[in-house]
């Protein structure tokens, strides 16, 4: 398991959510919300945030369908990983499978009691913990880096 704090990123429509972890990667925690709708302003915040924290990577959660596919909304989050990959280099950019994640998210707020009105804000973020935790498990055991890369184009 590589040492480093990382970001993790779960893009929506109307809000992205964000997450981080330790250095040591054992606990990923709930980092902020970023408004969605400005494409640029929203990858512009999600810079800043990768300069406070410093991580050794961003990791982006890839919606894919139960069964393996990628859609419309897969391409619109390769098109943003792209863009975000470009305004953070040289920090990679991986790209993880987020199959139920904002599901997985929605159902642990609920069952602590918090309200779906409520959870609207934080979803998101719980989300991106989601994603975190899923792509720590999956480098400690596979002693691999999770996913696949987001290449910079120049």
């Amino acid at each position: 398991m590589r040492r480093g704090r990382r970001i993790a990123v779960d893009v929506g429509d109307a809000r992205i959510g964000v997450a981080s972890c330790d250095p040591d990667g054992v606990l990923a925690t709930p980092v902020e919300t970023v408004p969605g709708r400005d494409i640029p302003a929203a990858q512009r915040r999600l810079a800043a945030i990768v300069a406070e924290y410093e991580p050794i990577e961003v990791v982006v959660g890839l919606p894919r369908s139960l069964s393996g596919g990628e859609g419309p909304a897969a391409k619109k989050v390769r098109t943003f990983a792209q863009g975000l990959a470009q305004g953070i280099a040289p920090v990679p950019v991986r790209l993880v499978d987020e199959r139920m994640s904002t599901v997985t998210a929605a159902q642990g707020l609920r069952a602590s009691g918090v309200s779906s009105k409520k959870g609207r804000g934080v979803v998101d973020q719980a989300a991106a913990v989601v994603i975190l935790q899923n792509a720590l498990e999956t480098e400690r055991s596979s002693g691999k880096a999770p996913g696949e890369s987001v290449q910079v184009v120049i």
